[in-house]
């Protein structure tokens, strides 16, 4: 069977392989079934192998998109002190809301969409915090990896150190980079990580993790419940003695993740990074060859995603420019920034540097025809 192929360039779902698409095509099976749990035995611990030893970390999983392993973290692991919360984008901004719905103590760090996080600027504000709260000192600190708003890469390493000094556990969001760039929890001293299914490690929608450092994991027990279906030391507990979620799991799209995983692991996250980084460059140059705009610099750039500054020309438009691409099998993505008109471009998923430069050529021609219209 022949499966049209569309180039996903939005930031997630991201395009898939068909191997991954028919692993989905299963005999129907019970969850409850040790056969079903040996998958989600396999998926849980291969996605920790990832990003740290299955002796040290431990993933949870749930039914529901990236946002619920976040919330997950949030709302099952902070008790009575402060999290501090990096905003810098629409994905640290929902983080807030988060805290604001759970009545959490927390302090919001505002910073800049486009540019690096200011490191001193950070670590003087948890100083000041902490040497005059002693009773809600910062417990946490929260922080998007790949912050998608704009393609901004925060530098999860140097705050891991700065959290290290200061004994706050770090909560990374790393909803679009987990499997895409390389990321060692331990060195980079994340206590809890947050992902999903369907960005870099290229499955179905549908199941968000957290991976978690399980020592920290086992001291949430005595934290009141917040809520029954997010809990995530409740989901571990049950996990860990039986290979379980404790309802109704994506049955099907855990048999696409485990494929996922395996394609993955065949590639390497190296090499996939590599791959994304080459299909980037591709993208970049043929936006300064038709003189397109970058919104953030290349020093601060995941290169998985790239915003552009729409251009001030008339004829244009993003839903005409979605739509060329769109009908010649290519999806892109608006802005999310209310500063600056821009729409986005992502090259994760299962995309290659000829897909990257077939899209490239198409863009060319929509603004050649927007010139000869014009003229």
């Amino acid at each position: 069977m022949e499966i049209k192929r569309n180039i996903l360039l939005n930031p997630g779902p991201a395009t898939t392989s068909d191997t991954v698409k028919f692993a989905q095509v299963v005999t129907d099976i019970c969850p409850r079934e040790k056969e079903f749990g040996d998958i989600m035995e396999f998926v849980s611990k291969e996605l920790t192998s990832f990003v740290g030893s299955n002796d040290e970390y431990t993933t949870v999983l749930f039914g529901g998109s990236g946002t619920a392993a976040v919330e997950a973290i949030i709302s099952s692991v902070v008790g009575d002190n402060t999290i501090l919360i990096i905003n810098n984008g629409a994905y640290g901004k929902r983080i807030v809301e988060m805290a604001e719905i759970y009545n959490l103590n927390y302090r919001e760090y505002n910073s800049s969409p486009t540019e690096e996080i200011n490191l001193s600027v950070l670590e003087d504000l948890i100083k000041a915090h902490n040497s005059s709260n002693e009773k809600t000192h910062i417990s946490h600190l929260a922080v998007i990896h790949h912050e998608t708003t704009t393609g901004i890469l925060n530098d999860i390493k140097s705050i891991g150190e700065i959290c290290n000094k200061y004994d706050i556990e770090m909560i990374v969001d790393a909803m679009s980079s987990f499997a895409g760039i390389p990321i060692n929890m331990h060195k980079m001293n994340i206590t809890y990580l947050a992902s999903s299914s369907n960005k870099c490690i290229q499955g179905m929608a549908g199941i968000s993790f957290v991976i978690a450092n399980k020592e920290s994991l086992e001291k949430t027990n005595s934290i009141k419940p917040r809520n029954l279906y997010l809990n995530i030391y409740k989901q571990y507990l049950y996990f860990k003695d039986n290979y379980q979620m404790r309802f109704t799991p994506p049955v099907q799209v855990l048999y696409a993740l485990k494929q996922a995983i395996i394609e993955a692991k065949k590639e390497t996250i190296e090499k996939r990074y590599e791959r994304y980084e080459a299909c980037c460059k591709i993208l970049w140059n043929g936006l300064d060859k038709l003189n397109l705009k970058r919104l953030v610099s290349e020093k601060a750039s995941s290169m998985l995603l790239t915003s552009i500054i729409e251009p001030k020309i008339e004829g244009y438009s993003f839903d005409s420019l979605h739509d060329y691409l769109y009908n010649k099998g290519f999806t892109i993505y608006p802005g999310k920034i209310n500063s600056e008109d821009t729409f986005r471009i992502a090259n994760i998923g299962q995309i290659y540097p000829e897909n990257m430069v077939k899209f490239v050529e198409i863009l060319e021609e929509y603004f050649i025809a927007i010139v000869k219209y014009q003229k």
